[in-house]
């Protein structure tokens, strides 16, 4: 028997707010998080990208000392942001073998990581932290939550690049219908602005070198976009069956309706030119949820701006949509928050539940003159959504041709 899955709690910590809305006013605002760093490294390795979207609230100031001493910068942002989706949720009571995380990073406790390795030949093996390796694990930011909840149903971690956190709510979606849990805490974090990933990113041309204005450096569907801005934060989503929401009296934002995770097999960074593993994600997603291409009303695009990753997200959405793309009110709020990399997809996921709960697509900043090859239906100001009946597609694609798509649903 099919079930299903509500969205009740909602939480982040981002470029745009330390919390989830204060992140969504900042986004429909229209305002950028991209600003120059101000770290002596910047100058000290001549980085020749020189901004950054950083998350505009430090984890470390909110959660109490002992706690942030003992986390990666990653699992501090993700606890912020499952604490505050759980407490949105109403703090659901309920035995801990029924609660469950699904949570992910795209590279883990890199800051961890690199300091050990800094300290290591700085000062020898003595003075590294034996905390180090449970804090640069993956799966550090999953655990951090589940103990801190207690929850004991499972303790998941994805990590697909990009892709992340999108699949983390497939993954979800997939082990409520198994009926492994009552209620997941879902998401995903990333803590990676670092000389080392600025530097590599860079090398590869991946990254904008807009430093003269970061605020508008993310350009995506531009004829001049150059690149995406690296960012940082966490997002988390708290999910659960509707029939458990119901008896306990929850708000409900949204269903999730829906997933689809795919993989392009074709290179290790570049998407499929034709967008076609990206395409049969959609279209699992839409299947998953039981629907048709003609029932959506609203898109988040991956959209990093990069020149490459948009034409092809773009094709993607014309396989599965047709011409009826240029009339769907399409979302690329990177240009706002930056690339948050494994933490990115479930920021997007909570912009777009939000979108169809206030019945308003976020705008797409930073547009000025849009490339004719990506025909789509972007606004620099918030496009008011119908009174009716709402779906939405949330996208996201990694390195490693991985594709992840969910599919939402207005209740």
């Amino acid at each position: 028997m099919t079930k299903k899955i509500v969205i009740t709690g909602l939480g982040a910590s981002s470029p745009l707010g330390g919390t989830m809305r204060e992140s969504w006013e900042a986004l429909l605002a229209g305002e950028s998080g991209a600003r120059t760093l101000e770290h002596d490294w910047v100058a000290q390795y001549e980085l020749p990208v020189t901004f950054a979207a950083q998350a505009r609230v430090r984890p470390d100031t909110v959660l109490e000392r002992p706690v942030a001493k003992r986390l990666d910068p990653s699992s501090q942002f993700a606890l912020v942001a499952a604490k505050e989706a759980f407490a949105d949720a109403g703090s659901p009571e309920l035995p801990s073998e029924r609660l469950g995380v699904d949570f992910s990073t795209g590279i883990g406790g890199l800051w961890t990581l690199l300091d050990a390795w800094d300290t290591l030949r700085e000062k020898g093996p003595r003075r590294v932290l034996p905390m180090t390796v449970p804090m640069l694990m993956p799966n550090g930011p999953s655990a951090a939550i589940s103990m801190h909840f207690q929850a004991r149903a499972y303790a998941r971690t994805v990590a697909s690049a990009c892709a992340s956190s999108t699949e983390a709510l497939v993954n979800a979606f997939e082990h409520l219908q198994a009926g492994l849990a009552d209620v997941v805490i879902a998401g995903g974090s990333e803590s990676a602005i670092h000389p080392i990933t600025l530097a590599s990113f860079s090398s590869m041309q991946a990254l904008s070198r807009r430093n003269d204005d970061p605020a508008t450096a993310s350009r995506p569907y531009d004829v001049t976009r150059d690149g995406f801005v690296m960012g940082e934060g966490a997002a988390a989503l708290v999910l659960e069956t509707e029939e458990h929401a119901l008896a306990r009296g929850a708000r409900i934002y949204a269903e999730l309706a829906g997933g689809g995770v795919t993989a392009d097999s074709h290179h290790i960074t570049a998407p499929e030119p034709e967008g076609l593993g990206a395409s049969r994600a959609v279209q699992l997603a839409l299947e998953h949820a039981e629907a048709s291409a003609d029932d959506v009303t609203h898109i988040n695009a991956h959209a990093t701006s990069t020149p490459v990753g948009d034409v092809a997200e773009v094709r993607a959405l014309h396989r599965i949509f047709g011409d009826r793309i240029s009339e769907i009110p399409v979302s690329a709020t990177k240009a706002a928050h930056g690339h948050l990399l494994g933490g990115t997809g479930a920021l997007e996921a909570a912009f777009t539940v939000l979108a169809l709960h206030e019945r308003s697509a976020p705008p797409t900043i930073n547009v000025t003159e849009q490339d004719p090859e990506a025909p789509l239906r972007i606004s620099g100001t918030p496009i008011p959504l119908g009174e009716g009946p709402q779906l939405a597609v949330s996208n996201s694609f990694g390195f490693g041709g991985h594709n992840a798509v969910v599919a939402i649903r207005s209740v």
